[in-house]
């Protein structure tokens, strides 16, 4: 399956400028092999949206001033929650998305492997604004910009 990016995309530039240019999602996974690494495809206004490539777990964090978007490209997420009621874990097939609201506790990860999509403002680190210890397979960023 085949996706391409309807909005503008930054391209290579890295001072957040948007292109004219339309972005083939599936191009801009396929510039990058790291894991919990993820570019920024295009920004909307004050929001970036992110390719990410992941597999196994990420870790337990949450960010306090905003919600999280999930779409999933390839593959199945699944998002471990800690909310007031106990943990749960969602399970996301590929075409779904989940809004983690924000200040919940979530965990991602992809036993075997996903292309996911995220949506979320400018700015905001991979590991949120609460974390637990950050594991060496986690790259802390606020996103990277494409490497085309």
């Amino acid at each position: 399956m085949r996706f391409l990016a309807l909005t503008a995309g930054c391209g290579s530039g890295d001072d957040g400028r948007v292109t004219t240019e339309p972005i083939e999602l599936s191009d801009a996974l396929a510039s990058f092999d790291a894991l919990w690494s993820p570019r920024v495809v295009t920004r909307v206004n004050d929001y970036d949206v992110r390719v990410a490539k992941v597999a196994g777990e990420h870790l337990w964090h949450a960010h306090d001033d905003t919600d999280e978007f999930f779409l999933v490209l390839a593959g199945e997420l699944h998002i471990g929650l800690r909310e007031a009621a106990g943990e749960r874990t969602v399970r996301l097939p590929r075409g779904v998305v989940f809004t983690v609201p924000r200040g919940v506790e979530h965990r991602p990860a992809a036993p075997s492997g996903a292309a996911i999509l995220l949506f979320e403002p400018t700015g905001t680190p991979t590991v949120g604004t609460r974390h637990e210890e950050i594991p060496a397979h986690v790259d802390v960023t606020t996103g990277h910009p494409l490497g085309f």
